[in-house]
């Protein structure tokens, strides 16, 4: 198993990795919408559904993948009433259509209204 580890995603807030690479599979932790540099926070679903998304193809680049090689996501949202602005972004991203599960959560980690975690291969 191998750590993956960047300066381009936002680092863990917890005990936990940015992602973990076993064999031929990267496991991205949830990412928050969480600038890397500034650790500030995008206003709106929209700019934090994109920020978000950055900040799993960063840790996917870190591993030697892509967006291309992911085949299964799990997005969690504050809100639900968010779903069809948050897809929006999310398929600019995801254009191969992984396996997805995506469900309202009571709340997120800093306040923010959206997290994915990502399992793609190497």
């Amino acid at each position: 198993m191998k750590v993956i580890e960047t300066a381009n995603a936002p680092a863990a807030i917890g005990p936990y990795s940015q992602g973990y690479v076993v064999g031929t599979m990267i496991v991205v932790s949830g990412q928050t919408p969480v600038i890397p540099d500034t650790k500030a926070i995008p206003e709106g679903i929209a700019a934090q559904a994109e920020q978000a998304c950055k900040n799993v193809g960063e840790i996917l680049k870190a591993a030697g993948s892509d967006y291309s090689k992911v085949f299964k996501t799990t997005c969690f949202l504050s809100d639900m009433a968010d779903f069809k602005a948050f897809n929006e972004v999310y398929a600019n991203y995801f254009t191969s259509k992984p396996a997805r599960s995506c469900v309202a959560v009571k709340a997120l980690p800093l306040g923010v209204l959206c997290e994915i975690e990502a399992y793609a291969e190497v």
